[in-house]
């Protein structure tokens, strides 16, 4: 049951980036710039808000926070592993810049 559950998460988080822009509501935004200069000459930036690096990074948190924990029912691992993990993620996702 484990190793099912393990290969499901895997391929759920594998096969997610690759399904969100085939949508039909994600079509028409693809010709947004990620650049762009204000009226005030200044470069702007679109960034991302952080949401894929959240979920990314609690899923495989909460999975490294389970493996580590060995002991008793691992339910602290995991939840400690997942907000860690989130945090963490999330983070990353949004220090990304534009160049």
């Amino acid at each position: 049951m484990r190793t099912f559950l393990l290969t499901a998460s895997a391929i759920a988080v594998a096969v997610t980036p690759f399904a969100a822009p085939l949508t039909p509501a994600f079509a028409g935004q693809q010709h947004h710039a990620r650049e762009w200069r204000g009226k005030d000459g200044r470069l702007h930036c679109r960034r991302s808000d952080g949401t894929v690096g959240l979920v990314v990074g609690g899923v495989a948190g909460a999975l490294v926070g389970r493996s580590i924990d060995t002991h008793g029912d691992r339910a602290v691992g995991t939840v400690i592993g997942a907000g860690a993990g989130a945090l963490l993620g999330r983070e990353v996702a949004r220090k990304r810049n534009c160049r």
